[in-house]
Formats: C-alpha cells, structure tokens, sequence
C-alpha cells in the first residue's frame, strides 16, 4: 500500500490522505495533480492578465467621464459669466427713448438692414460649408470614417465567427472528451483549438472598445486600442504556427466514425451557416493581415499633423513585423513536415532530409535515358535499366540535393542504388546547345 497526501494552500481545508495499491499507479496520480497545477496556475496568469486589462479599460473610463463632468462644470461657469456679462452690458448703454416715439421710416430702414445682414451672413455661411464639403480633405475624412465603420463591422462578424467556433465546436468537443466513451482525447482538442477561447476573449474586449469609440463619433481615437492589442498578439503566433498541425490532428480524428459522426452534427447547427470545421478554425489566419491592410487604408487618409498617426503608424509596423515572423515560421514548419512526408514515403530511407535547411522546390516524373556517346550506348549501367531501355523515375528537387526513386508495383518508392542521391553543391550544370 503506497500513502500520498495532498496539502492545500488555504485555511479550512483539511489534507487529503490517499492510497493505491502499487506505486507506480501513485506515481503517476502525483505527477497528473502536479501538471493540474501547472495548467491552473498558467490559465490564472492568463486570467489576470485578462483582468487587469479590463481594470485599465474602467480607470480609463473613469477619467474620461471625469473630465466630461469638468468640463460641464466649466461650461455652467462661463454661461453664467456670459448673462452676467449681458447685463453689465445693457445697464452701460444710454437710454433709449421709447420705440413709439422712433420715425416709422426709420423703423422700417432698421428691419431691411437686418434681413440684408441676416441674409448675408447664411450666404457667407452656407458659401464656406459647401466649400469644405468639397474640399480634399473632407472627402480623407469621409472615407476614413468608412474604413472605420467597416472596421467595426468587420470585427463584429469575426467575434461572432470565433464565438461559433468556441461554443458550437471546442466546448462541446471538450464535453464529449470526458464522457464515458469519448469518441476524442483532451489532447487531441487541446490541439485542434489551440489559444481558440483566449483569441475570442481578446476580440471580445478590443470589439467593445471599438464601439466605445464610435459613440464619441466624430471623435475617433482608435491608437489606444491598438496599444491593448499589440501585447496579447503572441497568442495569434501560437494559433499560426500550430494551424497547420491542427488541421493534420483533425484530419485523423475524422477517421473515427463516432467522432466524424459527432462533427457532422456540430456542422449542422444553424449557426455554422453551412460551414466546416476546418472553415473556422482558417478565420483567425488572416486577422492580422487584415488589421494591416485597414492600418494602411487609414494611414491613408490620415492627414501627416494627426494626434494619432505617429501611434497608427507603430501598430503598422509592429503588425508587419509579426505577420513576417509568423509566415517565416509557418514556412519553415510546412518544409520539414514535407520534407518527413517524402522521408518516409521512401522504403529505405533518406537521411539527407533531415536536414532542416534542406527546402523542397519541387518533384514530379521524369524519364531516365541511357546515355549517347558518340551515337553510341555507352557501357555505363544507370541503376537497374537496361542500356537500351528507358525507364521512368519519381524525381524530388531540393536546394542541396536532388533524389532519383524508383516506383515498384506496389506504388512505395526506392532510391537508386547508384546515382540515387546527387548533391547539388558538388555538381556542374552544363547545357548543350548543339542540335544533336
């Protein structure tokens, strides 16, 4: 009998006192209870993290609605300063006769007077709007407040899309993972959906403040956001890089039939629109692209002496540069995954591939010839042919090597015994102009 106790960290609770039959068995209840804290303890700095965030959003809201009541309270003051002003201003004029004792003539001078000046004015007035309507700088504001609206309409659909594929696939996958029977692995989910719920969370916060921003329309002030964003976008560099693998993980799960049938039920939802799986889990790939395209729309319109474009410009860069990373990453991961697919298509192997610099260009069939000297088959045998025979040859180009297999009946692949792996470093390519 093998003894262990769990202590917890808060009063109240007592210790728990365990045991199992083998120690082994202990070992391993010891180790999933220390990874459970792990994971709970990482979730919690994420929470935090989450937390705080939400706690600058309301000082920041507080101060913003204290500086409106300041400046309400100023506005009080300076109208009470105005009245006082007025009547200052009218114990000053000198007395005035009375209006009935004022020639008619003049009476009537006085009112075309001030239709002549009220006239003039709308004139001057209606001259100046319609300039500025038609101004060059008007039509930038125009279309950047439409890159902004589209901008908001743009990520209330990407939430809803995240939101579908948080509660209509990862959460119930999550459910049916710790069912009796379940037709996928808590792994398996974890990395299909990787950062799914915590990317949604995000969206969530910046759509908030997005509309937040189109209330005090027409003041944009759109930079902040952006500043609340930019740190979290780690998390988008973890999706990207693990896309590609989730995907592959999907694909086999789909070869249960209890776990395809289930996704095909998930698809059915009406809220899914019709869509697969692997049609939501594509979405959040092209976010930030799509944040750097609007960045530069906005820039665009966005006259050089504007509060926000020193701040609209760095959230451009800083995108640009995580986009650059990010497909740097996926590229180098999406070779060496091809790379390990012809690896092991090949029967005996190839360790040359292996090598992580070594990129994929391309393959295809080619036909090996024997070769001519002098009109004549020469004596040299290329692998397993005969010199008067051609044969044809599965080629894969790589920028260090070049393989040359063979197919057999059974549709698996040989490298040729001689001649097979040719390095491209050591090698001359000679192109022979002559007709024969």
């Amino acid at each position: 009998q093998h003894y262990f106790t769990v202590l917890f960290g808060h009063e109240g609770q007592k210790p728990l006192e365990l045991r199992c039959e083998d120690e082994a068995d202990g070992d391993e209840w010891v180790e999933a209870i220390h990874q459970a804290r792990i994971e709970r303890e990482g979730l919690m700095q994420k929470y935090i993290h989450l937390v705080q965030i939400v706690e600058t959003e309301k000082v920041a809201a507080n101060q913003l609605r204290h500086q409106l009541e300041d400046q309400d309270t100023e506005i009080e003051r300076l109208k009470s300063e105005i009245v006082a002003l007025n009547k200052t201003k009218e114990k000053m004029r000198p007395y005035q006769g009375n209006q009935e004792d004022e020639d008619p003539d003049i009476k009537k001078i006085k009112k075309v007077q001030s239709f002549m000046r009220g006239w003039l004015c709308r004139r001057k007035w209606k001259t100046i709007v319609q300039d500025y309507i038609c101004s060059p700088h008007a039509e930038s504001m125009r279309k950047r407040n439409q890159i902004v609206f589209n901008m908001v309409e743009a990520e209330s659909e990407y939430v809803h899309q995240l939101y579908v594929l948080v509660n209509c696939f990862l959460r119930p996958l999550r459910m049916a993972a710790s069912s009796k029977k379940p037709p996928i692995s808590h792994d398996d989910v974890s990395s299909i959906f990787l950062n799914s719920e915590t990317i949604m969370f995000l969206h969530e916060i910046f759509h908030q403040g997005l509309k937040a921003r189109i209330a005090n329309w027409p003041t944009l002030i759109l930079a902040d956001l952006f500043d609340i964003l930019l740190p979290m976008l780690n998390i988008y560099q973890e999706f990207v890089r693990n896309h590609q693998y989730s995907l592959q993980v999907l694909a086999n799960c789909k070869q249960n039939r209890d776990f395809d049938k289930l996704l095909k039920q998930y698809e059915a939802n009406p809220a899914c629109e019709g869509r697969m799986l692997e049609t939501f889990l594509t979405y959040p790939m092209f976010q930030i692209p799509r944040y750097i395209i609007t960045l530069h729309e906005l820039l665009a319109h966005t006259p050089h002496e504007h509060v926000e474009r020193k701040s609209l410009e760095f959230a451009k860069s800083k995108l640009e540069e995580l986009s650059r990373v990010m497909h740097d990453e996926v590229s180098d991961t999406e070779n060496i995954r091809k790379n390990l697919a012809i690896e092991r298509t090949i029967v005996e192997g190839c360790d040359i591939l292996l090598d992580t610099s070594q990129t994929f260009i391309r393959q295809g069939s080619l036909i090996q010839v024997p070769s001519v000297e002098r009109g004549k088959l020469s004596k040299v045998r290329l692998g397993s042919l005969s010199l008067k025979k051609e044969g044809e040859r599965q080629c894969f180009l790589f920028t260090k090597h070049f393989l040359i297999c063979t197919r057999s009946s059974g549709g698996k692949l040989h490298l040729l015994k001689t001649g097979g792996v040719l390095s491209l470093i050591e090698c001359t390519l000679v192109e022979e102009t002559e007709a024969s």
